[in-house]
């Protein structure tokens, strides 16, 4: 490597400032790491801030009932036994100690009368096991964070997007990035990196995420010849605002429900007792947002094409105390009162259960050197994620994964770089500027949002994921011949340019593995395969980057134990 490109060199390099990252962080700086933490947007804007529910973890404040095994065995239903059930298992058992953690580098919690951290029901969770903080706990667990990592010393560089993971030989050696206000070129040479880049939402027009949310971190991984696995699984959110449509899809916490909200049609009709007569509003999410959907297709739906979610037969003090945002954000941006009137919500585009295989003991990629933790990686949720799950899965996977990044760069020497690699990284960002009169990225970004939305969605059929493919194909190749103009200062369409391979890798990823899944299990719903099929619970999704190609193959599910077999099958009729 000569001087030519600005140079970093750490232990750990993390990319990605949300939960996940920071916790990963934190962890690797206590055990004595150089840390180096990349981030996208500003440190405190990752998406993480827009969880707002609460983060479950069986602590039995409420419920005295609960114990990892209620929470273990409601997670492993939730995603219909496709999870890998060590890591279930490990998120169950230590999602409380995590939380007390959090408590002591002082997040301020909700609290029950005698003074401990309270608890709220959420969909799918047998007891009240979401500790909150009103409805803005994502915030306030990044504040936390954020402050203890700041407070120990990590080196963040914000702003900068990584465009490429570099290899030396089979195992990783850093990334290859830029910074995105001058567009200048930036190494990182690490013994480990650890990926904490969030889903992949912005391939859907209609999401709750936040413009980050471009897959980066799954591309990276699969062009480094990682793993992804269990890529069809795509959560729908119920709850999304619907109209004015400047605000489509910002997310409606499922507190709301959690809180005693109804769901209603257009005629007043109370309808989740139709697809979930036990459970009504705290089904799973991908029962309710099909319901929903159904509504809505059936010419049930309220005028903009959703349904009524109605908090307004609580006291409104109740109301604005327990769900100040959601009061906030519905006053300012619909113009509704919320503890007056219903507000109006619909599926939007949420969260990725799939995403870099890892193991559960360790958060390792099957690339040497490569972590991936929270959204970005695989296996804890199975088919359809329980909400609250994911804040507890940011903070037991951050910590697992900065911790194994550190032992893994303790008994590694610093790899080499060769340039070739980062000369083609260059080429490759440069390449839009060199081209003329080619395609936009807008242009092209928005046609693969509308095949996405229309073909790959909350419901599925051979025929619709045959043609997405075709589209996708057909936009890999205008991709190739996109063009941006101006600098590289502040340009907002050469970012895009960007994130839109991310987007097609992934897009491709999603639409290749629902074509092969021949069945619904959780948020994969066919149309054409309706039912569970137990010879599809038995294996999961690989994709693998195979010379530039893309190739699916199958895996089996790493069986359980009788132990936890048995604890799963309890109650099974009342499943």
């Amino acid at each position: 490597m000569n001087g030519k490109y600005e140079t970093h060199e750490h232990d750990v390099l993390i990319i990605g400032a949300g939960g996940a990252g920071l916790r990963a962080a934190i962890e690797a700086l206590t055990q004595g790491a150089r840390v180096a933490v990349v981030c996208k947007s500003l440190l405190g804007k990752a998406h993480t801030v827009m969880a707002e529910g609460g983060i479950a973890a069986a602590m039995a404040n409420v419920d005295q009932a609960d114990n990892w095994r209620v929470h273990f065995r409601d997670t492993m239903r939730g995603g219909k036994l496709l999870n890998n059930w060590r890591m279930a298992q490990i998120h169950a058992q230590e999602a409380s100690d995590r939380v007390r953690e959090l408590e002591q580098w002082g997040a301020l919690f909700d609290r029950t009368e005698d003074g401990r951290i309270l608890q709220r029901a959420f969909g799918g969770h047998t007891f009240k096991r979401l500790c909150h903080v009103g409805d803005r706990t994502g915030l306030e667990m990044i504040r936390t964070l954020q402050d203890r990592g700041v407070q120990m010393g990590f080196d963040v560089y914000m702003e900068c997007a990584v465009t490429r993971l570099l290899k030396d030989g089979e195992r990783i050696a850093g990334a290859f990035a830029y910074w995105r206000e001058n567009g200048r070129f930036v190494v990182f040479k690490a013994k480990s990196v650890v990926l904490a880049t969030g889903g992949i939402g912005k391939a859907w027009p209609i999401t709750s995420n936040s413009w980050e949310y471009t897959g980066d971190g799954m591309a990276l991984a699969y062009e480094a010849g990682a793993d992804l696995m269990d890529m069809e699984f795509v959560q729908f959110h119920p709850t999304g605002m619907v109209w004015p449509p400047g605000v489509q899809g910002i997310l409606v916490t499922e507190a709301v429900r959690g809180e005693g909200g109804t769901l209603r049609n257009r005629s007043g009709e109370r309808f989740m007792e139709r697809y979930d007569p036990r459970k009504m509003e705290l089904s799973t999410r991908d029962v309710v947002a099909r319901a929903i959907y159904t509504e809505v297709k059936e010419g049930r739906g309220t005028e903009h094409g959703g349904a009524f979610l109605d908090i307004s037969h609580k006291p409104p003090e109740y109301v604005k105390r327990k769900l100040p945002s959601m009061y906030h954000q519905f006053l300012e941006l619909a113009d509704v009162d919320i503890t007056k009137g219903p507000m109006e919500v619909g599926p939007t585009c949420h969260y990725m259960m799939g995403g870099v295989k890892v193991e559960a003991e360790t958060a390792a990629a099957s690339v040497a050197g490569l972590f991936a933790a929270g959204e970005a990686a695989a296996g804890l949720h199975g088919s359809n994620r329980l909400g609250g799950n994911s804040l507890s899965d940011l903070l037991v996977f951050g910590r697992i994964a900065g911790l194994a990044a550190t032992e893994h760069a303790k008994k590694t020497a610093m790899p080499t770089i060769d340039a070739g690699q980062v000369e083609a990284a260059e080429r490759e960002m440069l390449a839009p500027f060199e081209r003329k009169g080619g395609e936009s990225p807008y242009t092209v970004h928005a046609d693969l949002q509308d095949t996405m939305q229309k073909l790959v969605g909350i419901f599925r059929t051979e025929d619709d994921l045959r043609s997405a493919m075709t589209q996708i194909a057909k936009l890999k190749e205008r991709s190739q011949r996109l063009a941006v103009s101006g600098s590289r200062m502040f340009n907002p369409g050469w970012h895009l340019s960007r994130d839109l391979q991310a987007m097609l890798t992934v897009s491709e990823a999603v639409t290749r593995s629902a074509l092969a899944r021949r069945e619904s299990r959780g948020a994969h719903s066919r149309i054409d395969y309706p039912n569970l099929d137990a010879a599809w619970g038995k294996q999961h999704n690989l994709i693998a980057n195979r010379s530039g190609n893309m190739e699916l193959r199958q895996t089996p599910v790493i069986d359980m134990p009788e132990e936890l077999k048995l604890l799963v099958a309890e109650e099974k009729g009342a499943a």
